[in-house]
């Protein structure tokens, strides 16, 4: 396969649609630093299924989509496609279909990334294996990116194994080895748990035999169980029956019992009547004496409380006039005080104001001597900042005119150097450019004779191509046809070895009569109904028990119905067999049904599809009962039909793979001659090539050549004029710093200046602090003043309210004196009155005696009466009661009689004769009800001991029986494919390491070669270490460089390094050439003279093989050397674009 176009949308800085044509030969892409060269590199190696975000050098795989720049949108997906020539149809087989393959990977946000081959959905996995079995992919090491050189030197011995397994085109066989691995992982985690259910299904069929017998018991326990239940039910409705009676003749006596209590208990309630009439009289007296004597007692109370609240105001009125005393003689004492303090403040008012006098005039006065000092500061600092700017000016000037003058001197140097190598510049030119002249006259001629062996390898190669075209036709025919025939043996043979295991397993369940069976195709069913299981049972001898054992023929035997066919004519069989056989006919339906009435006995009737009519009128449907005999029958004749037809379909499938083989082995030699063929054209088209970059670069040469020598003759020119034009500055720049004034006599000016306004400003500051001083004191007497005359004037607006206040207290306390004499006299009233009142009460309690005593006779009376009534009430009740007991009694029992019989109808429809006759037992000699009630709980005790039982046990265990033989074939299946897949490793692995080896030695002999090409002499070879196994080695790079010793790979310097990983890539190139290699910026540790070895190798590498080379380079060397180039540009910040430059085709035009 051979990669043709690379295509982006929207994949990092491409966000335009862009196509990269990938031609033969060598393609470079030059451009600035930071416009988007690597991802081209970054794009091919997504495509091919790279999936870590960090080889896309971003944080998730997301980033891949171009996210906006400043005039341009971010885009939802980015998308990649890379078109690849099939025309060979070397292609695995689900690419296989067209002469181009067109592989697409589009990534949508917040939607993940699919991939399509010719517009069809295809897994990540099955592109990844397409390119790995292409030599190439994601992780090839013909990708070179930036860095990858020292990674590669870098590396682990382990890690460098991979450049061998791609020269050895392997990275295929380890990913099918993997998955295999992964299938037998897969296999043997099945087997475990087949084993695991296995092993449950046994214990499930040991629980279920447990189970069946349980059942069995739980039946003779329900049995026995309803016996017992009957008789509880019998003997219980015979005790309810003779309950009723007893309380029949219970309710008669309860009711003349009744009659007697109730006549008591209405004489009773006659007397309490009598005594409740005598009783109101009485109540009424005591309440009216208890009345009088509480009205009294509240009085007296009343009396308690206003004595009290007397002697509380007289201590009152007191207190009071103590208080009034107190309060006299304290605003006498605050009379005498007020004086003191009026005198106090006059005589500090009038001290104040005699210190005020002359206040303003030294406030003024100090004014005037901060504003004189504060002018004088502002003339000097006015003055200073003059001579500042003054020293300042000139100061620039200074620094300036230096300046200039270093500058305009340097660049006199400068110009007067370049203008003399720019003249050894022309001379130099002059004699490239006539080298270059007859270097691509020379090429020129080279080139026309290369075109003519082009032209004449292509005729041959055509002819080759057609005559394969027609043969490849002719095999995929016969390829198909092959195909067809072995995969339909297969498939037979899958169903044979099925069907002989099935047969065979049940085989092995003994000798059974049924494999000793012939029957005519169609006739099974009719066998399987007339004979059922009776198949499975074996041939025996005369001792047997069980088993079909041989009998002489009937003496007189019977005939089958008119129309009716023996069976025995489709039937071979054992001689055992002979007298059923001459007993059953074989009719169709429609005829069974008429002729069933006319069989003898032992006869029956079967049609082929397996309804079965008896002689005793039994018959059988053939969906209702199908027949396992039957089954197996149609087994036996399948498998014996597709015996034969496995032996046809193999012997043409036989023929097919000859014919097959024929035309492969003839279309083999057809390839050798079309690649011959190919190897001739591609030898003349690099020789072709060749010739054409031999005159590319003489073109090349020459056209630098003359540009240089043009180039060096302007730069002459140039180099002069800026010389003249340098000395003319440098005279100005020399007058302008004699000019300049003296900037040290400036700045001592300014320092002299500056102590006269320090001076200045610390007077100013003093005066001014002077001022502040002045004006405080001022203000704080002022306030002291004010504060002293709102004093005096509140002392003496108290003084004169004094006498008023002590004339109001006077008044006061006289009239409160008056009032103290008036309380003195309430309490003598208030003790008359309270004598008064004890007699009254004396008189009252004495009266309310005499009632209560008369209200209590009476109603001891009314008691003793009221419980004799409530005795005979009670007597009454009670026997109201055992009479309503009796009747309830009589109910209960009618209802239990009921119930008892509706019982035994609910258990088993019977009325309680009946259920006695069905028991068939002796009602005299049935147990109690209570030793019957023992016995149905002592049989369910026993029924539930037996816990949840399966009553479907044994269906149950059958049904686990089947499950469990066939999960234990699908076992001895599954480890079948364990071996198998054990076997395709250990393939897979032996070919892995002899085709390893294999590229081993190739590689170490190519590498050799390359390294002392590259280094002019030297040695190196590649070891295998740290393992004996080829697959589990690593690899290690020895190599000696002319005039040095033989070392590592990692003591070497940076170009040896990057000529010596050159040289093992390119030789697992000619191992095992890759479609294609990208080289990024691989050529950067290089000198010219490497540069141009690794251009050279680079052409070699075009001769020797069909790869196609991507050159990402800065070198213009390397430039020069390629077929086409490609220049990225970023125009539009952030936004890539490609352009094209086709090299040859500019030679052309410019020849």
């Amino acid at each position: 396969m051979r990669l043709t176009k690379l295509r982006l949308n929207g994949f990092k800085s491409f966000v335009d649609p862009t196509d990269l044509v990938i031609h033969e030969g060598l393609t470079g892409v030059v451009g600035p630093n930071g416009c988007g060269k690597s991802n081209l590199l970054e794009a091919l190696r997504w495509v091919m299924g790279e999936n870590r975000p960090s080889a896309m050098r971003g944080g998730g795989m997301e980033d891949v989509i171009f996210n906006g720049a400043a005039t341009r949108g971010a885009r939802h997906f980015a998308e990649v496609a890379l078109v690849m020539d099939n025309a060979d149809r070397l292609a695995p087989s689900g690419f296989n279909d067209a002469d181009q393959i067109e592989i697409v990977r589009r990534i949508t946000r917040d939607a993940g990334s699919a991939y399509r081959c010719n517009a069809k959905e295809v897994r990540a996995r099955d592109v990844q294996m397409l390119f790995a079995d292409a030599s190439t992919g994601s992780h090839s090491p013909a990708l070179v990116r930036q860095g990858q050189i020292s990674e590669l030197i870098n590396a682990k011995p382990k890690a460098r194994r991979r450049v061998l397994e791609e020269a050895a085109g392997i990275s295929g066989l380890y990913a099918r080895r993997h998955e295999a691995e992964l299938k037998l992982a897969g296999t043997e985690a099945n087997l475990l748990r087949v084993d695991d259910v296995l092993e449950a299904l046994a214990q499930q069929l040991s629980v279920l035999t447990r189970q069946a017998k349980q059942a069995a018991r739980y039946r003779e326990l329900s049995e026995e169980l309803r016996t017992s239940e009957g008789m509880l039910l019998w003997r219980r409705w015979r005790e309810a029956d003779e309950a009723r009676q007893a309380a029949e003749g219970a309710l008669r006596e309860r009711l003349i019992a009744q009659g007697q209590a109730e006549a008591a208990s209405r004489a009773a309630g006659k007397a309490r009547e009598a005594a409740e009439d005598g009783l109101p009289p009485k109540r009424e007296e005591e309440a009216i004496a208890s009345a009088i004597l509480q009205r009294l007692a509240l009085q007296r109370d009343a009396l308690v409380d206003q004595e009290a609240r007397a002697l509380a105001t007289i201590d009152t009125l007191k207190g009071r006039i103590e208080q009034l005393s107190r309060d006299m003689e304290r605003e006498a004492g605050l009379n005498r005080d007020a004086g003191e303090v009026i005198d106090r403040l006059e005589w500090e008012i009038e001290q104040l104001a005699r210190a005020h006098d002359g206040h303003e005039e030294k406030l003024a006065e100090a004014v005037e001597a901060a504003r004189d000092a504060g002018a004088v500061l502002g003339e000097r600092e006015a003055s200073l900042s003059e001579l500042t700017e003054d020293a300042a000016r000139l100061a620039a000037r200074h620094q300036s005119s230096q300046r200039m003058l270093s500058d305009t001197r340097t660049v006199l140097d400068r110009a007067e150097s370049e203008a003399s190598l720019a003249r050894d510049a022309v001379a130099g030119a002059m004699g490239a450019l006539d080298a270059a002249g007859e270097a691509f006259e020379a090429a020129e001629e080279a080139t026309e004779a290369a075109m003519a062996e082009g032209e004449a390898t292509e005729a041959a190669l055509e002819a080759a191509e057609t005559a394969r075209a027609e043969t490849q036709g002719r095999e995929a025919e016969a390829r198909a046809a092959r195909s067809s025939a072995e995969g339909e043996a297969s498939a037979l043979r899958a169903e044979v070895a099925a069907l002989a295991r099935l047969v065979e397993r049940e085989a092995q369940a003994g000798h059974q009569l049924l494999d000793k069976l012939v029957v005519t195709p169609g006739f099974e069913k009719a066998l399987g109904a007339a004979l059922a299981d009776d198949l499975r049972s074996p041939e025996v001898e005369g001792g047997a028990r069980s088993g079909w054992a041989r009998l002489e023929p009937y003496r007189d035997p019977q005939t089958l119905p008119a129309g009716a066919v023996p069976l025995a004519t489709e039937v071979q069989g054992p001689a055992v067999l002979a007298r059923r056989l001459s007993q059953i006919g074989l009719v169709s339906r429609e005829q069974g049904f008429a002729l069933q009435a006319e069989l003898r006995p032992g006869q029956r009737l079967v049609s082929r599809e397996g309804d079965l009519w008896r002689w005793d009128g039994f018959r059988a449907g053939a969906e209702d009962a199908p027949s396992a005999a039957a089954l197996r029958l149609q087994q036996l004749n399948r498998l014996v039909q597709l015996k034969r037809d496995l032996e046809e379909v193999a012997a043409r499938a036989d023929g097919a793979r000859q014919a097959h083989e024929a035309l492969q082995a003839r279309l083999a030699d057809l390839a050798s001659a079309d690649q011959r063929a190919r190897d001739a054209r591609r030898a003349a088209d690099a020789r072709l090539a060749e010739a054409n970059r031999a005159l590319a670069r003489a073109e090349a040469d020459r056209s630098i050549a003359g540009g240089k020598l043009e180039a060096a003759k302007l730069a002459v020119s140039r180099f002069e004029d800026e010389a003249m034009a340098a000395r003319a500055r440098l005279k100005e720049a020399e007058a302008a710093v004699a000019d300049l004034g003296d900037l040290d006599a400036a700045r001592g000016a300014v320092e002299a200046a500056k102590i006269t306004v320090e001076a200045a400003r610390i007077t100013m500051m003093s005066r001014r602090s002077a001022q502040d001083e002045v004006r405080r004191e001022g203000e704080a007497r002022v306030r002291r003043r004010q504060e002293a005359t709102k004093e005096l004037s509140g002392w003496k607006h108290r003084l004169e309210t004094a006498a008023r206040r002590t004339e109001e207290l006077t008044e006061r306390r006289a009239e409160t004196e008056e009032e103290l004499a008036e309380a003195m006299l309430a309490p003598e009233e208030i003790a008359a009155k309270r004598d008064e009142l004890v007699e009254a009460i004396s008189d009252a309690e004495e009266r309310r005696k005499r009632a209560a005593d008369a209200l209590a006779e009476a109603e001891g009376a009314l008691r003793d009466a009221a419980m004799a009534e409530r005795e005979a009430e009670r007597l009454a009740g009670e026997a109201r009661e055992a009479r309503a007991r009796a009747e309830a009694r009589l109910d209960a029992a009618r209802e239990g009689v009921a119930l008892a019989a509706e019982r035994i109808a609910e258990e088993d429809d019977r009325t309680p004769d009946e259920l006695l006759t069905s028991l068939r037992t002796d009602p005299d000699r049935m147990p109690d009800a209570e030793s019957l009630d023992a016995d149905v709980g002592r049989l369910k005790r026993q029924r539930e001991a037996l816990g949840a039982v399966n009553l479907r046990a044994e269906e149950d265990a059958k049904t686990v029986e089947a499950e469990y033989d066939a999960l234990a074939s699908e076992k001895s299946d599954l480890e079948e494919a364990v071996k198998k897949l054990r076997a395709g490793i250990a393939g897979l692995n032996k070919e892995g390491r002899e085709r390893l080896l294999t590229a081993f030695e190739q590689v170490n002999a190519n590498f050799s070669t390359l390294f002392t090409h590259l280094f002019g002499g030297g040695e190196a070879r590649l070891v295998l270490v740290e393992s004996d196994d080829p697959l589990e080695a690593g690899l290690e790079i020895l190599c000696q460089p002319p005039g040095k010793k033989l070392a590592t790979l990692s003591l070497l310097s940076g170009g040896e390094q990057t000529l010596t990983a050159l040289a093992l890539i390119f030789g697992v190139f000619l191992a095992n050439p890759a479609p294609i290699c990208v080289l990024d910026e691989v050529d950067a540790p290089l000198d010219d003279a490497n540069v141009t070895r690794f251009c050279d190798l680079l052409d070699e590498m075009t001769r020797r093989t069909e790869t196609r080379f991507l050159i990402i380079t800065h070198h213009a060397v390397t430039m020069a050397r390629m077929d086409r180039l490609f220049g990225v540009t970023m125009q539009e910040q952030g936004v890539s674009q490609l352009v094209s430059v086709d090299l040859k085709k500019a030679e052309a035009l410019v020849a």
